[in-house]
């Protein structure tokens, strides 16, 4: 099964429709750092984390991973971590995952520009809770607490996500 992501903002997992924001940028076919747009492409889905004082443990087959309030995502570049999991802090640009609203209660990594890392193609790009009115991400994905929380529920080893600009 795939998670299928169209430009409209609209996701549909195992035949049901769900909302959800993309980047504000649109989708791009060639992802750049710092542009603002969702990659677009077939993803693998790499790991779970989730903020154990806001949500309990997902339910999944993914690796799954509690945040901490010094967890980050290297979005930098120049930094040899850069696309990766760091600890803060960071003398390099990067994402706090330890946030003061809920949007980062609950992240799938995205598997874009992982393998073999290109830098300033793209880094931080996950799946996550969305903002009430599901305001465009920065690059990500953004899926109600529920949604995502069923997706990753019913995840299933070849399962990958699909965004395409149909």
């Amino acid at each position: 099964m795939h998670l299928k992501i169209s430009p409209s903002g609209e996701a549909e997992w195992r035949g049901k429709r769900f909302c959800c924001s993309i980047g504000k940028g649109g989708i791009a076919k060639e992802k750049v750092e710092g542009d603002n747009k969702t990659p677009m492409g077939l993803f693998p889905l790499r790991k779970i984390f989730f903020r154990p004082d806001r949500v309990p443990r997902p339910i999944t087959i993914l690796p799954t991973t509690t945040l901490k309030p010094l967890d980050g995502w290297c979005s930098d570049p120049k930094d040899k971590k850069y696309n990766q999991f760091i600890k803060l802090p960071s003398n390099s640009e990067h994402e706090r995952l330890w946030r003061s609203d809920s949007l980062y209660d609950l992240i799938g990594v995205i598997g874009h520009n992982d393998k073999s890392v290109v830098s300033g193609a793209g880094s931080a790009i996950f799946l996550h809770i969305a903002t009430n009115s599901y305001s465009p991400t920065r690059g990500c994905i953004a899926l109600s607490k529920n949604d995502l929380s069923k997706i990753f529920l019913e995840w299933g080893p070849k399962d990958q996500i699909v965004i395409s600009l149909e």
